[in-house]
């Protein structure tokens, strides 16, 4: 990058890296696509990746690059674009319906004119006799205005494309049309005797040496914009599920401010506003109960069929709907920060990235339409050497530059990565990017979390033993005020079980994997496992050891409390396993996948539960940095690893694997290490991810190779006359359309686990 006068490259250095999303109009392929790509990176310090079925490009670049530099280095490639801002999306549906109602206007004074042309010069073609004085002129009437107004956008783009020094699929179908029209205008005005030339473009029978093409140039700009129609309304089909999303918040809502009821827009709440959710109204933004209890339905967000039972102190998820009761509400997190607009932000980008297969498509595609341009003048050539007539040797260079038009191939990757994602939204799975399903497609080992994964993350406090000298209740109180400081399950636990008001910590230090410290009363109290106890040289009775090693063997987590120097009780822990837990391990070993149970806790509990739910594998007592260890260890054995988490705790190992899952209201720092984000508190919803990632990879790679086969299989049969222009347009039209419904299959997708 080029520095400004009078700085200097540490300066440089420090700039920080900045995203911008740019809404793209007026891309006909994925060659436009590659084009707009190219110029864009073109610029200094930008790196750019453009997705021709979302219309989207997402630009890298460095702090000082002035976004409305990358707006005019598109726009100067000949097309239209903005910026789209991610806190308040533009709304691209109006635009949409027009050029869809511009092409249905189009496409249907085609047709009414085409059909007719075409099913005149086929009787014509068959029955000489029936041929009347002036049935040219007729032939011109009706084709002028399909080849002129209908076929417009073709001749405005590959001009512009032109103009700019590019080619796409436009320069392809506009060459095509004019090559047929322009010939017969020269047969019908230099007054040579003209046969109709449908029926020898489908070398049905022999036409005459100056045969006419008008239908030809007529029924393949129906065909084609047909195929961009129907094409067009499958791509609005499939964003449905994305677009349902970022529908689903709330639009006003009821604050209360100053004891005083005020319903505002959803965008002016701020975080700490208290406000009303009555029956059946949507949830403003993601808030935590304060008041009233009821039953909230999730399932648009995240795919629960049941509704979920809140009351004070839980957490809500902006955009769920209150099924029951009236609640009352503190704001948590508003705008850009709440979970739907994250959860939406994770689907968008995910649309908008490349799989290594389009990376090669578009590689492709970028070359394609010069290549065919050269093919297609070497048709022609080859038949003119021939000694072959003039007419056959344009019907065949017609067919040429229309049936290679690369649409299918550009619409392969991105169509079902759109539906896919938008269907994975609906069920409660976020996938991040086209790499997660390239992984999913890979993985054979899956790494579990025992806390809040297997187990459904609720501690409770199942029994609490001190020694003779200290009272039970103090022992509990003074383990509960060092974990008011924590967000650990384990502490919340204890905190649940503690009665009256808790005394202040200071000097509050967690370890994570490990337990927690700090000074309550003068006394520095010491809760967590016995190997921090003795890091910190308390000493542990044998009373204390004989209780730990009876309750570990009973499944529960013990955890010592100490202080004054030694251990002076354990408390008793224990979770609950998920009920579906053991039929999501069946399932994920019904998918060939090997789980894997890894977690901090004592070996015991982990046998325990690891017996309950069916896992053979079993590693316990580790570290965060231990859990990256284990996954390392696989993966240099040859494995390809899936690390399921949901805490801060098991956002390195989600980092390490080589496809990370977090599961239910994971944490922020789970979250950003995750490539699949699973809002569901369920552990099915696992094996459901990888099935419908590994469906829309199927997709994927069936959609490429019926693009790559149809290419490579229609170029020789049109550069060898086999196949007419007007049969090769519905060809490529065709082509492209099952492309795009093939996709479509995935929006009815249902995972085996609902069958």
């Amino acid at each position: 990058m080029s520095l400004p006068i009078g700085s200097t490259s540490t300066e440089s250095a420090t700039l920080r890296p900045r995203r911008y999303e740019i809404s793209v109009g007026g891309m006909t392929c994925a060659a436009c696509a590659n084009r707009i790509e190219r110029k864009l990176n073109k610029l200094d310090g930008v790196s750019a990746s453009v997705n021709y079925a979302t219309e989207r490009a997402e630009v890298h670049c460095a702090d000082d690059v002035d976004p409305r530099t990358l707006i005019e280095q598109v726009e100067r490639a000949g097309y239209v674009a903005r910026r789209v801002d991610d806190v308040a999306p533009i709304d691209d549906a109006a635009e949409h319906e027009q050029r869809v109602t511009d092409l249905r206007r189009r496409l249907a004074v085609a047709a009414v004119l085409a059909v007719p042309l075409c099913d005149l010069s086929l009787a014509l073609s068959l029955f000489p006799e029936l041929r009347f004085t002036g049935w040219q002129w007729v032939c011109l009437v009706l084709a002028a205005p399909v080849v002129g107004w209908c076929a417009l956008p073709f001749h405005r783009a590959a001009l512009a494309g032109l103009r700019h020094g590019g080619s796409s699929m436009d320069t392809l179908v506009s060459g095509g049309v004019l090559a047929a029209s322009l010939w017969s205008l020269w047969v019908m005005f230099t007054d040579q005797a003209t046969t109709p030339g449908l029926g020898r473009g489908l070398t049905v029978l022999s036409g005459g040496t100056h045969a006419l093409y008008l239908e030809v140039a007529a029924g393949v700009t129906m065909f084609v914009l047909a195929g961009r129609y129907f094409e067009a309304r499958a791509k609005r089909s499939a964003g449905e599920a994305m677009r349902a999303l970022l529908q689903l918040g709330a639009k006003d809502v009821e604050v209360v401010r100053d004891g005083h009821a005020e319903r505002v827009p959803v965008a002016e709440l701020v975080v700490g506003d208290v406000f009303v959710a009555r029956p059946g109204e949507k949830i403003a933004t993601d808030a935590v109960v304060t008041e009233g209890s009821s039953a909230v339905d999730m399932s648009l967000l995240t795919g629960e069929p049941m509704p979920r039972e809140v009351r004070a102190g839980d957490q809500v998820v902006g955009g769920a709907l209150n099924a029951g009761g009236r609640l009352l509400m503190r704001a948590t997190r508003v705008g850009a920060d709440s979970q739907l607009a994250r959860m939406a932000q994770l689907v968008r980008r995910a649309q908008e990235g490349k799989a290594s297969a389009q990376r090669l498509a578009d590689r492709i595609a970028s070359v394609f339409v010069p290549s065919v341009l050269l093919l297609a003048l070497a048709t022609l050539a080859g038949w003119l050497l021939l000694g072959e007539p003039v007419g056959s040797a344009v019907t065949a260079t017609v067919a040429v530059l229309v049936v290679a038009c690369p649409c299918a191939l550009g619409l392969a990757t991105p169509t079902a990565l759109l539906v896919g994602t938008g269907r994975g939204a609906q069920l409660g799975v976020f996938i991040k990017g086209p790499s997660a399903l390239e992984s999913t497609r890979s993985v054979d080992v899956v790494v579990l979390d025992k806390t809040g994964t297997i187990t459904e993350g609720r501690m409770r406090l199942r029994e609490a033993r001190s020694l003779a000298d200290v009272p039970r209740e103090q022992l509990l109180r003074l383990a509960a005020a060092v974990e008011s400081a924590s967000e650990h399950p384990l502490g919340q636990a204890i905190i649940a079980a503690a009665e009256g008001e808790l005394p202040s910590v200071t000097e509050f230090t967690a370890l994570p994997g490990l337990g927690a410290h700090g000074i309550v009363e003068g006394e520095r109290v010491v809760v967590g496992r016995q190997r921090l106890l003795t890091d910190l040289g308390l000493r542990v009775p044998e009373e204390i050891e004989t209780w730990r090693h009876e309750l570990e063997a009973a499944g529960v987590t013990v955890v010592l409390v100490g202080w004054a120097g030694q251990a002076l009780g354990v408390l008793a822990v224990a979770d609950t396993v998920r009920p579906t837990s053991a039929s999501a391990i069946a399932a994920l070993r019904d998918q060939g996948l090997r789980p894997m149970l890894v977690t901090g806790d004592n070996a015991r509990t982990a046998a325990a539960v690891a017996a309950e739910v069916g896992i053979d594998d079993v590693v316990a007592e580790t570290l965060p940095e231990e859990k990256v260890d284990v996954i390392r260890r696989l993966q240099a054995e040859g494995h390809r690893v899936a690390m399921v988490g949901d805490g801060v705790n098991d956002a390195a190992a989600l980092a390490a694997a080589d496809l990370g899952l977090a599961i239910g209201r994971g944490t922020d720092a789970a979250i950003e290490a995750a490539d699949i984000v699973l809002t569901r508190d369920d552990l099915l919803v696992v094996p459901e991810a990888v099935e419908l990632a590994r469906r829309t990879h199927r997709t994927i790679r069936g959609n490429l190779v019926w693009a790559f086969g149809y290419n490579i299989a229609a170029l020789p049969l049109a550069m060898t006359g086999m196949l007419s222009p007007l049969v090769a347009g519905a060809a490529m039209s065709l082509s492209s359309v099952f492309v795009v419904s093939h996709s479509l299959r995935l929006r009815s997708f249902r995972p085996d686990t609902e069958r």
